[in-house]
């Protein structure tokens, strides 16, 4: 196998030059005996490709010029290291030398060398220098594309700014150290990073752009015979044209062209700039005026108008011209570079003093909205009408709505009638005003002796598709809640919505009138539940399902059984409610029902010898609740579907966040006019989660998945649009009732939870089978496609994890558990300080086999009982655990596989809670804690998070904080993610810190 790499030398002379190593060549491998001499000779590199091999791997001979190099690469003595690509698994002693080695190279030149490297397809036969190069000619294409360059003295360069400077500076930092050995001998100073990086760019950037004016010379054909000499300005724009390669004539010439072209295209330096002010016509005129001024740049309170520059006149311009430049020739040549960005000043040149320009209306608008900013972004300062910035907001519609029949169709389809106006900034005009202004077809209007300005055609045709639309003079109360959100492109933007009767619920939540606690509630509800209760009767009174979204441990349980008690004392029909949650909390809901509600019948659906067809419906109509599981959801699809419910619930509704799988196709299916869903993670990895819980509880109100997905899902995941996130959040802010533990406002008197990482180091052991474990996934990923890939790559996944937890738990073997694993270590030090304490902790492992082991271990270790709840546990038995670990005298150490444990649960005895392993999804793991952090616990709870050292566990962790703002933003992903990664950015993630091994 062929290896190639790259080799890049800056200079009036650059190229690239690509040499390779042949994995198939015989080699010694490296010596460590003997001394390597003061000054080694140039030696040829063992086992590099030659010509023929090279053009063979390039696609033939005519792939580049043949030619040599001499580089320096790490060696032991005169052998050199091979590359990790070359022969995987091969490492480089941190105090290994250099030495030079003489490499057949094939050298490409200009715009052949960037369409290589821009074209290179990912995968194997690339090393790290070549893959480096063809991402920073990638990067200088987009920067072409964008129109990020400006001309420079040697050429074209690129322009780096806002992201694109910090894209450049991460290039800097990721420069393989190979890419700077070929410019140093032994004793030269390596080429700096940055300037090496910003070097590749302007040349790519130079080449692309000249390659592109090939056929539109910059400059008009000389005419007459031709001169001896070119000046300087004109071999400069041949330069840029890409036909001239480099300035000639007298130093004396070139240092001072030298020095006018860096004033020119430094303006930032110089202590003056020119300035222009837009002002309005006077009195009934039509004509804009855009004067010229010359402003200092380190007070832009000084601004001299253009006549007192040309006459020398006030102080002001008398102190300039002492302390600086001539200020004339500054504006002189200011006024010419901006003629550049902005041709309507090209006009003013012509005179011998141009002091300002004329402007249309449209023109005005023209400079306000386009040309202003570009002067802006070029240094030059721009002094503009107050009002432009206050009138910004363009016009918007104001609705008033309210049913269109009173005592009629509720919900999401009922019709509303409305009436519109259209606001202008703060006024108000009828729909003739609007027609007339909107007829006058230009962008800028006086009003009341103020200018404005109108985007009248774009708010005509809004209010044409939105006539178009609701020619009826009526919509449902889903359109308008999409067009308040502005989720409807089509749509006007509207800025107020006036609204009565029950529609005010929807739009403004402090209009839901209170319910009261019911009286056969047994218990006293929380001022935050008792706001829960009346919202969740608003909702569904008005058929509209409702996602209660607070945070674990705040009583979403309590909150939906006072919700049915006071719907039976309202006198509801007695429908039954179906509940659907997970079997680990079965049993929870039941003891919940029992005491505080131990009116309600609550039948239980589930086990072998569970009701069905009639006699399941005749339980069902003898009950209050059914409680089931989701997976009965779709083996007893048919019995559900068959009785007539009143409510249904869902628990933990994540459980669906897949609409595609058979158990979310099940429960959608299931027929009842009110809907509720719990969860205290409502999106927890992709929004589309979102999506399947609200088509759920309303169906169609946020369209068909594919258009949710395409107009919100990508948007807001992969491109953080703020303006589609604020829409989302809008639309779904009537349905979502979310809550925080850590909000004051809601709940005070629950103690602080304090959340620590603890950074552990791996054992030698663990770091032996870590790197050969990541050796191996690279070799099979590098050589496997599609859902074989996935499948190599998640799978090594999980075993690196088991590594890092213990490494018995990745090779299942029974010896000794002690001293093997720097986590476990940690684990018994930090559960020392607990039980000296006397206190109690809840530890979470994904792994069950790793809580089998410990529950042993820390048995023994301690002598003292443990407790071990995983998903085989029954249900009498788990209830027997929370029972024991809550009483007082109970256990102190409780061990939880993260699946089961996860939810449902009060273990408020404990106020520590250990994550062994990370779930890589934040609301998973914070469901986690809020077993012990939720109401009933009276101390400050500590969460320790504990992360292996130098692995992926440490990479992925900055990661989790990223995956914390999709869920804020709208009201984290699981591994899948890290399988779409190439074998190169798979390798950056696993590879093994050394420095976190424990010696």
């Amino acid at each position: 196998m062929i290896t190639l790499h790259g080799i890049w030398t800056d200079g009036p002379a650059a190229t690239f030059r690509i040499w390779g190593e042949d994995a198939a060549l015989p080699r010694s491998g490296p010596k460590r005996r003997g001394r390597r001499p003061k000054k080694p000779p140039v030696l040829p590199h063992p086992f590099a490709a030659g010509h023929d091999t090279l053009a063979v791997a390039l696609d033939g001979p005519a792939a580049g010029e043949p030619g040599s190099a001499t580089i320096l690469l790490p060696a032991a003595g005169q052998d050199p290291f091979p590359s990790p690509e070359c022969e995987p698994g091969s490492v480089v002693p941190e105090q290994a030398g250099c030495a030079p080695y003489l490499v057949p190279t094939v050298s490409l030149h200009g715009s052949a060398a960037i369409a290589f490297l821009a074209g290179l397809p990912t995968g194997a036969g690339h090393g790290a220098t070549l893959r480096f190069w063809a991402e920073a000619a990638r990067f200088a294409l987009g920067l072409v594309a964008r129109q990020s360059f400006v001309p420079g003295a040697r050429g074209w360069e690129a322009l780096l700014r806002g992201e694109e400077h910090d894209h450049a500076a991460r290039l800097a930092a990721s420069l393989p150290p190979a890419c700077r050995f070929w410019a140093a001998g032994e004793e030269a100073a390596l080429p700096d990073p940055e300037k090496l990086v910003t070097a590749f760019l302007n040349h790519a950037i130079h080449t692309i752009v000249t390659g592109a004016l090939a056929e539109q010379p910059l400059l008009p054909k000389p005419r007459g015979r031709p001169r001896k000499t070119v000046p300087p300005a004109e071999q400069w724009v041949e330069m840029l044209s890409g036909r001239r390669k480099e300035l000639t004539g007298t130093e004396e010439v070139l240092t001072r062209f030298s020095r006018e072209l860096e004033d020119w295209l430094s303006p930032a330096a110089a202590p003056l700039r020119a300035c222009f002010r837009l002002d309005e016509p006077e009195g009934n005129g039509k004509r804009w005026r855009l004067s010229f001024h010359l402003q200092a740049v380190d007070d832009p309170g000084i601004v001299i108008p253009a006549a007192d520059v040309w006459n020398r006149r006030g102080e002001a311009c008398t102190s300039l011209a002492q302390r600086f430049e001539d200020p004339q020739d500054r504006l002189l040549i200011d006024l010419g570079r901006a003629s550049r960005i902005y041709p309507a000043l090209q006009a003013s040149l012509a005179s011998r003093r141009p002091a300002a320009v004329s402007l249309s209306t449209g023109e005005a608008h023209a400079f306000l909205s386009e040309w202003a900013p570009l002067l802006i972004e070029n240094g030059f300062g721009v002094i503009l009408p107050t009002w432009w910035k206050e009138t910004a907001s363009r016009p918007a519609l104001r609705l008033k709505v309210k049913p269109a029949r009173e005592g009629g169709q509720l919900g999401l389809d009922a019709l509303v009638s409305f009436d519109w106006t259209v606001a202008l900034g703060d006024r108000v005009l009828s729909s003739e005003e609007f027609e007339d202004l909107a007829n006058l077809k230009v962008p800028l209007v006086r009003m009341h002796s103020r200018w404005m300005s109108v985007d009248g055609g774009g708010i005509e045709r809004a209010l044409t598709a939105f006539r178009k639309k609701f020619a009826s003079g009526t919509m449902t109360a889903a359109d308008l809640l999409g067009i308040a959100a502005g989720a409807d492109p089509d749509m006007p933007a509207v800025s107020e919505v006036a609204a009565e009767g029950w529609l005010r619920g929807f739009l403004d939540g402090v209009t839901i009138e209170p319910v009261p606690q019911p009286a056969a509630f047994a218990g006293t509800l929380r001022p935050y539940q008792q706001r829960g209760l009346a919202w969740l009767s608003f909702l569904t009174q008005n058929e509209c399902g409702a996602c209660l979204a607070d945070d674990m441990g705040l009583g979403k349980t309590v909150q939906v059984i006072a919700y049915l008690l006071a719907e039976r004392e309202r006198g509801c029909p007695a429908a039954p409610t179906l509940l659907v949650c997970p079997m680990s909390i079965v049993g929870n809901w039941r003891r919940e029902f029992a005491r505080f509600a131990p009116d309600l019948a609550v039948a239980v659906h589930h086990g072998s010898g569970r009701a069905a067809g009639d006699a399941f419906a005749g339980e069902a109509a003898a009950a209050d609740v059914v409680i089931t599981t989701y997976p009965l959801a779709v083996r007893d699809e048919e019995s559900l579907a068959s009785v007539a419910w009143g409510c249904i619930v869902l628990d933990e509704a994540q459980n669906i966040k897949n609409p595609a799988t058979k158990q979310a196709r099940a429960v959608r299916a299931i027929g009842a006019p009110r809907r509720i869903a719990l969860t205290g993670t409502p999106v927890e990895n992709r929004l589309t989660e979102l999506w399947s819980i609200m088509e759920f509880l309303n169906p169609g109100y946020l369209g068909p998945f594919a258009s949710f997905q395409s107009g919100f899902a990508v948007p807001v995941e992969r491109y953080r649009d703020p303006a589609r996130t604020a829409r989302l959040r809008e639309l779904i802010r009537p349905f979502v009732l979310r809550r925080m533990k850590t909000d004051r406002s809601i709940i005070s008197d629950l103690p602080e939870k304090m959340e620590m990482k603890v950074i552990c180091s791996l054992s030698a052991e663990q770091a032996t089978l870590y790197e050969a474990v990541v050796q191996e996934m690279l070799e099979r990923a590098e050589s496997a496609e599609g859902i074989q890939r996935r499948g190599i790559v998640l799978g090594g996944l999980t075993r690196l994890k088991q590594i890092c937890d213990h490494p018995a738990l990745f090779l299942h073997d029974r010896s000794a558990f002690g001293e093997r694993s720097g986590k476990i270590a940690r684990l018994e030090e930090m559960l020392e300080e607990v039980l000296d304490a006397g206190e109690r902790a809840l530890i979470f492992t994904q792994f069950a086999e790793l809580g089998t082991l410990l529950e042993g271990y820390l048995r023994e270790r301690f002598g003292t009982a443990v407790l071990y709840l995983h998903g085989k546990t029954a249900q009498k038995e788990r209830d027997a655990m929370v029972q024991r670990f809550q009483q007082p005298g109970g256990p102190h150490i409780f061990i939880l596989s993260l699946k089961a444990g996860g939810t449902g649960l009060n273990l408020t005895a404990a106020n520590h809670v250990f994550h062994l392993d990370r779930w890589w999804n934040p609301a998973v793991e914070n469901q986690a804690t809020d077993r012990a952090f939720r109401i009933g616990q009276t101390r400050d709870v500590q969460v320790r998070l504990m992360i292996a050292a130098g692995t992926l566990e440490e990479r992925i962790d900055t990661l989790i904080e990223e995956k914390k703002a999709l869920a804020d933003q709208v009201i984290g992903t699981g591994e899948d993610w890290v399988s779409s990664l190439s074998t190169d950015q798979l390798r950056d993630l696993l590879t093994l810190r050394r420095d976190a091994v424990e010696d």
